[in-house]
């Protein structure tokens, strides 16, 4: 049986109370990290929680060699755990289907997931958003800017009165050149992250569309979702692209039209100007 279980957003403690149930009667239990992280907890964290021992996989081991997790799960319990919801990831679902391949009983355990928690704390109706995006950073993609597919679906989502989620850039293991560290957390010493991973600031990739896109349109930053100090704030993607949001994770949404209940919310709690939302409302 090979059971896949969400973490959650946050910690050790995320976890649904059926997913700590798997976790602790698996005989083993693997865990990838590249996809996404928890805020507040590490291997060391989740394996005293959970009395188990955690086999950390990269990207590597989970797409190009997942025998040994498959192997395991021909005989014993096996518990494959990511960081919020553990079947958005596509890297998931093709484990999943390698598994059924090969007759392997599976089931999935979710938990709360970023998108889900981006609605809820910033007030933005779940329903209204459109398709989402990555932003990823300029030393990836190989150019300056953004790239024509992250604008492109700002721009179809708004045209259609849709907000934008857009996910920002994580790299385990892949750290750039020196001159290219712009809009990094994995560097600072007090980051429960690994040194040379990187991830992107929601000031850096607010500071990215304000240039490559439109400096006058509305942005909302959600910071460590999930977490106690979780942190929302609205404004122009120029004045936000000025501000420090703090320790990971960020995302960035780019609203589209607004309900009014929708333009209270941001103005109310993620202290938007009333001017700027008054744009966008309708």
């Amino acid at each position: 049986m090979l059971t896949f279980v969400g973490l959650g957003l946050y910690d050790e403690e995320s976890i649904t109370i059926e997913g700590r149930g798997a976790v602790r009667e698996a005989d083993r239990a693997f865990a990838e990290f590249y996809t996404s992280h928890l805020v507040g907890a590490d291997v060391d964290d989740l394996e005293s929680y959970h009395g188990v021992d955690i086999e950390v996989r990269d990207r590597e081991g989970v797409e190009q060699n997942p025998e040994p997790i498959l192997d395991a799960a021909e005989s014993d319990d096996v518990v494959f755990l990511t960081a919020g919801d553990t079947m958005i990831s596509t890297t998931h679902v093709d484990l999943r289907l390698r598994a059924h391949d090969r007759g392997i009983d599976t089931r999935v355990i979710h938990a709360p997931t970023a998108e889900s928690a981006a609605s809820s704390l910033t007030g933005l109706q779940n329903y209204r958003f459109g398709k989402a995006t990555t932003l990823p950073f300029e030393w990836v993609h190989g150019a300056d800017g953004v790239p024509a597919s992250v604008t492109d679906t700002i721009e179809d989502n708004r045209e259609r009165g849709l907000h934008t989620l857009c996910y920002l850039d994580i790299k385990v293991g892949e750290t750039p050149p020196s001159n290219r560290t712009a809009g990094r957390l994995g560097d600072k010493v007090d980051n429960p992250y690994r040194e040379g991973d990187d991830y992107m600031t929601a000031s850096h990739a607010a500071g990215l569309l304000a240039e490559h896109w439109n400096p006058d349109a509305l942005g909302v930053v959600v910071a460590r979702a999930g977490a106690p100090d979780s942190l929302v704030e609205a404004d122009t993607l120029e004045s936000l692209a000025d501000r420090d949001f703090g320790d990971p994770l960020h995302l960035l949404v780019i609203p589209g039209d607004l309900h009014h209940v929708e333009a209270d919310a941001l103005t109310g709690l993620a202290g938007a100007p009333e001017d700027v939302v008054d744009e966008r409302t309708v």
